[in-house]
């Protein structure tokens, strides 16, 4: 089946054009001017006047239902990517979890499984390895050459869960030199963390906001710093820093590849809209709603001023979600009378390019930065690009029109999440997505949900092709 989507303006990293695009199948057959489509012929014709026609969004960090904290993240893979299709998000990379004694290719199995037949849109993997040895690091180099995972992470955070030791972050950086993987970093000192929120609890200092107060941005900044040394020690190997929140850890960043190194920072929506003050210490136990780690931070701080400059600098080369959602009734609640118990995690994958695009409206983004940092460069991150992440012929018909003049509100009673709150609740913002195809199979048209749980397919990665 051909497929013209006519009258729009396409949008790429080199800048808006207005084009036509022809899709064939489940490919883009041609990117043409308006004088050229004329001549075409297709058995649909999509009107795209007055919109932007996007590659679609590649969020390459969520995790889908996801044990911690004693229960599991609430959005299932069949949820979470259809809620994901809904705000313009069609290829996800999820998180499969090795914890310490498991063998890793059987934890990958076990991810597989949960994906296997029921997404909306389509699926990769990253590994996180929780107990690094010579089997884990063996088994590195197996999913690289056997199962198009070619990027790991690692945790500086939570002790006694998934903490890494800085001999095994080492050792496993050491490993990815000599493979090509990209090690993937939650970058928080743990240790300072836990003996911080043991002193706040023994004082009786106890409600969601002593959750940021205990992971102060110093401690941040620090394992970020203690990371990329890291990585220069091992010779030079590609790193990325999740979910970054603080100024003084984009210093580092910034201050590494200044240098020339393989250093690479995502941030996330929640960093460049919600605060400390605001939101983690809304009155009574409100506050847990947006307990994530790293924290929100103060907005008394020029932390998310900066993290928008970083977006335009490219010291921040993506924006993902950390999508991680728990309802608030029976799971955030777990952790009433104890910050540490509340499960850790904030849901957006819906609203990611519709909260960026804010950013364009605002004036803090082009729309080609809007594009490259939601889609592109996480391709490119990653090893799915060009297949994902760019309006070009022989690319996947990922698509999404992209309506400017729209308004979009967030809500719970809007969201297609499977959560019990919104953590933007009332939250408007600038444009809307008018029409979502996967592959060229519509999913999202006309505030109509068309598409179907097995659609979507995991994606094999090659190694990353945005390294310097």
């Amino acid at each position: 089946m051909r497929t013209l989507i006519r009258g729009g303006t396409v949008v790429n990293p080199a800048g808006p054009q207005p084009a036509d695009v022809l899709i064939d199948g489940e490919t883009i057959a041609g990117v043409v001017s308006p004088a050229v489509a004329a001549e075409l012929t297709a058995d649909e014709v999509i009107d795209a006047a007055g919109c932007y026609v996007i590659p679609g969004g590649v969020d390459a960090h969520t995790h889908m239902q996801m044990p911690f904290g004693g229960t599991t993240a609430s959005d299932t893979f069949e949820t979470g990517t259809a809620a994901a299709a809904w705000g313009g998000t069609t290829t996800i990379i999820d998180f499969a979890i090795q914890t310490p004694g498991e063998v890793v290719p059987e934890c990958l199995e076990r991810w597989h499984a949960k994906a296997a037949g029921v997404c909306a849109i389509d699926y990769s993997f990253h590994m996180i390895l929780g107990g690094v040895s010579d089997d884990s690091l063996k088994a590195m180099d197996y999913l690289i050459d056997h199962e198009g995972v070619s990027s790991f992470k690692l945790f500086m955070a939570y002790p006694g869960v998934y903490y890494s030791d800085d001999g095994q972050i080492l050792r496993a950086m050491q490993q990815a030199a000599g493979n090509g993987a990209v090690i993937m970093m939650h970058a928080e000192n743990g240790i300072a963390i836990d003996v911080l929120a043991a002193q706040a609890a023994a004082r009786g200092d106890t409600a969601p906001l002593y959750h940021g107060l205990t992971r102060p941005a110093a401690l941040e900044a620090e394992a970020t710093h203690r990371a990329i040394a890291l990585a220069e020690v091992a010779g030079g190997t590609p790193l990325y820093i999740v979910h970054m929140s603080a100024t003084e850890a984009l210093t580092e960043v910034s201050a590494a590849r200044s240098r020339g190194a393989n250093v690479f920072a995502e941030t996330c929506p929640q960093y460049l809209y919600l605060t400390l003050e605001d939101q983690l210490g809304a009155p009574g136990f409100e506050g847990a709603k947006w307990v994530c780690s790293t924290p929100l931070r103060s907005k008394h701080e020029p932390h998310a001023r900066d993290l928008w400059r970083g977006l335009r600098t490219d010291d921040l080369a993506v924006v993902s979600t950390d999508h991680c959602p728990f309802c608030f009734k029976d799971q955030k609640e777990m952790g009433r009378g104890d910050f540490r118990k509340i499960p850790n995690g904030i849901g957006g994958v819906e609203h990611r390019m519709q909260l960026i695009y804010q950013g364009v409206a605002d004036g803090q983004l082009s729309l080609a930065r809007w594009v490259e940092t939601c889609a592109t460069t996480p391709a490119r991150m990653f090893g799915l690009y060009p297949r994902k992440g760019v309006i070009a012929p022989g690319s996947d018909a990922d698509v999404v029109i992209y309506d400017p003049a729209g308004v979009t509100r967030l809500s719970v009673e809007t969201h297609h999440m499977n959560m019990d709150y919104s953590a933007y609740e009332g939250r408007e913002v600038a444009g809307s997505v008018r029409t979502v195809l996967s592959r060229g199979a519509r999913v999202i048209d006309g505030g109509r949900f068309h598409g179907r749980a097995g659609h979507g397919k995991f994606q094999p990665r090659g190694l990353s092709t945005y390294l310097r």
